[in-house]
């Protein structure tokens, strides 16, 4: 696995993860009625894939957000 997310892209994946993980925590405030268990579980994808610096996406439609390691 070449890695294929860049620093900045990184970096909002674990703010965008985060947020996720943290709306299950405190969804029921904001919307008592909106089922958020599952948004944990999506948030560890974006959380991953910028520890890992590889997305399977990006790869698959040929984006490239990192430098090119020459």
């Amino acid at each position: 696995m070449t890695a294929n997310v860049g620093s900045l892209d990184r970096i909002v994946r674990i703010i965008l993860g985060a947020a996720l993980v943290a709306l299950v925590f405190v969804g029921d405030k904001i919307a008592p009625d909106f089922k958020h268990w599952y948004l944990g579980w999506i948030g560890i994808v974006p959380i991953a894939t910028a520890f890992i610096s590889f997305c399977p996406l990006y790869r698959i439609f040929g984006i490239r957000t990192c430098r090119i390691s020459r």
